[in-house]
């Protein structure tokens, strides 16, 4: 059953999420941070278990829906989509990490104020929902379209997809090339990237902040503050780091509506993680290693799928071992290099 199926048989399915996400972000910010602060590590806690056990609860609708409303083989069918979209998640999850190290220097490089990341981090994910649906949709349907005809490789009839394989061949260069890397982040100059330069041709930029203002009005002129900039940084950055998770994900499942699901869960719950992530970075100092092994083992299994298929169950035990080492080995042996931000 495609994913289409599955939309069609349960609607309500998609409403809820829809829902879900529209009432969360409006209780988040119009009622829980209506006024910018700074975030604590136990409000930073309690939102991080909020949005993993929404996404959680979530995974066990979607095993319930492909459980119950079809007809054999449906149990079989509900775990691999159940163990995909929790693949698809922790992917995204972890991969997100190493995003938040960028955004802990941008703030840093401009500045921000500790009570204005909030805003600045939900409007950055404000557009990570409309990026994140245009790049796994129109991946799915790119990907649906560059199977090249079956053929006899090595005496086995295979179909090879051209798009598939060349993302392969992307996260394994991707994954090499990160193993122990991220430092050069470090000297970049954010004022001069994309995003920056987008906001400066259009308006002109004031030297300080106006409190939690995107715009400002100087000796009647308006400009834009800071803020601005350094959320368009973000914003770009974010479209960057989707170079290297969404390719990931279409590793575990084609299957758009589980992909952007699991995804957004994901990004959702990135702003209490970040101010957990700035508070305790000495915890995932050697995370990007593990990064590296995971994007390596998704770019393989891209490589052999028309030869050799990894089930989902198996793909999240690995993904989910790596994290859980990568952790263990940064406590176990910190970098005294990093310093609590």
């Amino acid at each position: 059953m495609d994913h289409q199926n599955i939309l069609d048989l349960h609607p309500g399915l998609v409403w809820g999420f829809a829902v879900t996400v529209i009432v969360m972000m409006l209780l988040d910010l119009g009622v829980f941070n209506k006024k910018s602060h700074e975030v604590s590590s136990k409000e930073a806690t309690i939102w991080s278990v909020v949005w993993i056990s929404l996404s959680m609860v979530f995974s066990g609708v979607v095993y319930w829906v492909y459980n119950s409303d079809m007809g054999p083989g449906s149990h079989e069918i509900a775990v691999e989509k159940f163990t995909q979209y929790q693949a698809a998640y922790w992917i995204e999850k972890a991969l997100s990490v190493d995003n938040l190290f960028v955004f802990i220097l941008v703030f840093g490089f401009f500045k921000v104020p500790k009570h204005l990341h909030h805003k600045v981090l939900f409007w950055g994910i404000i557009g990570a929902l409309v990026f994140r649906a245009v790049f796994i949709f129109a991946g799915v349907g790119l990907i649906n379209l560059t199977y090249l005809p079956e053929m006899n490789v090595f005496g086995n009839p295979v179909k090879i997809n051209v798009v598939m394989t060349l993302f392969g061949l992307f996260l394994v260069y991707a994954g090499i090339k990160s193993w122990g890397g991220g430092d050069d982040d470090e000297d970049e100059d954010y004022s001069n990237t994309a995003g920056a330069r987008l906001i400066k041709r259009f308006w002109k930029v004031s030297d300080n902040y106006d409190g939690d203002k995107f715009f400002t009005v100087q000796n009647g002129v308006k400009m834009a503050t800071p803020l601005l900039v350094v959320v368009a940084v973000i914003e770009f950055t974010d479209v960057l780091f989707a170079v290297d998770s969404i390719p990931a994900i279409f590793a575990i499942s084609k299957d758009p509506f589980i992909l952007y699901t699991s995804n957004i869960f994901a990004i959702l719950g990135l702003r209490s993680l970040y101010f957990l992530l700035a508070n305790f970075i000495h915890m995932f100092s050697k995370l990007p290693y593990g990064l590296a092994v995971i994007l390596s083992f998704i770019g393989i299994k891209m490589l052999i799928a028309p030869w050799f298929h990894i089930p989902s169950p198996v793909s999240l035990g690995i993904v989910g071992g790596v994290l859980v080492i990568s952790v263990l080995a940064s406590v176990l042996f910190p970098d005294k290099k990093i310093e609590k931000l």
